[in-house]
């Protein structure tokens, strides 16, 4: 199959676009966060072709794109007052509510479980492609399973390149780190499942009612995730990585001391940290093997270049990557989470954590 990258993407595009979503074939699309595999999310076989796409694994559910808030009830059985709420505050944006589904939402899309994910993008492109297309698309990132989210076009043509027909390159994605995940099926309760940009924080000043839990699975390296999709490795880049978090000096010394070991053996060493810590190292690796992820502690420029960090090592001789890590508060806990899923939970804490 040869893969078209439309770049601009007009209204003929669009249109193009969505009636392949109709006719049940795979387009890949931006949105704020990363970009999404989309089908039509009320068609099997289309939602079956993401899985193969994908390699992905069966239960591994699929999140339903609307293209506004009108459209929920094409997904969910029915909106419950948290969610609403949650969706007038942060929609269109970086959020994902879990619902009951919707009779007419196929079993593959919800891993065979009686909720479904929706969410609505904020981006113009994804909406306009949802609002064409009439019907939720079901869309997971672009990607093959396990490896980091794209967070532009070329990185999905980096994975998908031959198992697609079409990417609408839409630039680079604002977030970099994939919705956050509210499960709002519970009375008096919403559990954040997966973190993302809109934090925890932001959703208890939204819901000062209610109890806003976050799953224990997202900071414990031996629970186990609500979200089915969770429990799976994520976002692993090809090379071991190892993330140091701590006190600040604390990580700039244990990571010189890795380094220098790491040099010792032989072995060339990719680093991944902030400008501050990057620049306390230098000399010490080539500048070609050392990605600054912004200042110390801005988290929202850490989460943004997260993915591109990841794979740009995958394009070296890199035999080992080591990172920094952040304080798991706000987005930071996003962050962290995607850290210890592509580290395999290889976290090493020298000394508490200093903002």
């Amino acid at each position: 199959m040869q893969t078209q990258i439309i770049s601009p993407v007009r209204d003929a595009d669009i249109a193009h676009a969505a009636q392949m979503i109709r006719d049940g074939a795979l387009v890949a699309f931006p949105t704020e966060t990363v970009y999404g595999l989309g089908a039509n999310g009320l068609d099997a076989a289309a939602c079956a072709r993401i899985y193969a796409a994908k390699g992905r694994p069966s239960d591994n559910p699929l999140i339903l794109h609307i293209a506004d808030l009108s459209m929920a009830a094409d997904a969910a059985r029915t909106v419950t007052p948290a969610a609403a709420h949650l969706l007038t505050a942060f929609a269109p944006g970086p959020i994902t509510v879990i619902l009951p589904k919707a009779a007419h939402v196929p079993d593959i899309v919800t891993g065979g479980l009686s909720t479904v994910g929706v969410r609505c993008p904020d981006h113009d492109i994804a909406r306009a492609l949802i609002r064409a297309a009439g019907v939720p698309v079901a869309a997971p990132s672009a990607n093959t399973s396990g490896r980091p989210s794209p967070t532009t076009a070329a990185m999905v043509a980096d994975d998908l390149a031959g198992r697609i027909p079409c990417i609408l390159d839409g630039g680079a994605c604002r977030w970099g780190v994939e919705s956050t995940i509210v499960d709002c099926t519970e009375d008096g309760i919403v559990t954040v499942l997966r973190p993302g940009a809109v934090t925890r924080e932001m959703i208890a000043a939204e819901l000062p009612q209610m109890e806003v839990r976050v799953d224990p699975a997202l900071t414990a390296a031996d629970a186990v995730p609500r979200a089915p999709g969770m429990k799976y490795r994520h976002y692993a880049p090809r090379a071991p990585l190892t993330v140091y978090t701590g006190a600040p000096d604390a990580v700039t010394a244990a990571l010189r001391a890795e380094i220098l070991r790491r040099r010792a053996e032989g072995t060339q060493v990719g680093l991944i940290a902030s400008r501050e810590t990057c620049a306390a190292l230098t000399g010490l690796i080539s500048p070609a093997y050392v990605y600054a992820c912004g200042a110390r502690g801005d988290d929202a420029a850490y989460a943004n270049c997260l993915y591109d960090a990841l794979r740009r090592f995958d394009n070296t001789d890199a035999g080992a990557l080591l990172a920094e890590g952040t304080d798991e508060h706000g987005l930071g806990l996003a962050v962290m989470n995607r850290l210890r899923k592509a580290s395999g939970g290889n976290i090493i804490i020298v000394g508490e954590y200093v903002s």
